[in-house]
């Protein structure tokens, strides 16, 4: 269950003012009474005083099970978590000499990633004396660049890192 933050809420005898605007526990405006009279009336029904506006003036309460209503709160608050889209980064590694099959493997593995709404990170690895020409590395992002253009936007230009070239792509935005 999510938490929820029991401190955002002044209940009962918390509740400091001297007047409040009252809600009752069916939703309908009693109008603005004093701190006392908010309290004997919810107490009268078994039910909590809560201030739900602190910043209006009067400041706003109404008569509720607190508890119950913690628990709603919790169970909206774990509701939005569970919509949430969550964008994971995937990584594919190559290097300058990777042949046209296996970079064809590469591609169709970019393209599922990116069809399940994942971004994807090319690492090309330069390993010995391949540092020297990152013009090869270049080749080989724009290859698999090309293969995905329909698919991909560019999140991140191809740059080195060290002894690595590194490009993030996203999906497409439709």
């Amino acid at each position: 269950m999510a938490k929820i933050d029991k401190k955002k809420y002044r209940v009962n005898e918390r509740i400091r003012v001297p007047k409040v605007r009252l809600i009752d526990a069916d939703g309908k405006q009693v109008g603005i009474v004093s701190r006392e009279e908010a309290l004997r009336l919810a107490e009268e029904q078994g039910l909590d005083l809560v201030e739900i506006a602190p910043q209006a003036d009067p400041p706003v309460c109404r008569i509720m099970d607190y508890g119950q209503f913690l628990y709603q709160q919790a169970k909206k608050a774990k509701e939005a978590k569970k919509k949430q889209a969550v964008v994971e980064v995937k990584e594919i590694k190559v290097r300058p000499k990777t042949d046209t099959h296996d970079l064809e493997t590469k591609i169709r593995h970019i393209k599922r990633f990116l069809k399940d709404k994942n971004k994807v990170k090319i690492r090309v690895f330069f390993r010995g004396r391949e540092i020297t020409k990152p013009e090869l590395g270049m080749e080989v992002l724009k290859k698999i660049l090309e293969a995905v253009e329909n698919e991909a936007q560019v999140e991140m230009r191809p740059r080195m890192e060290g002894r690595q070239m590194i490009m993030i792509l996203g999906p497409k935005k439709n």
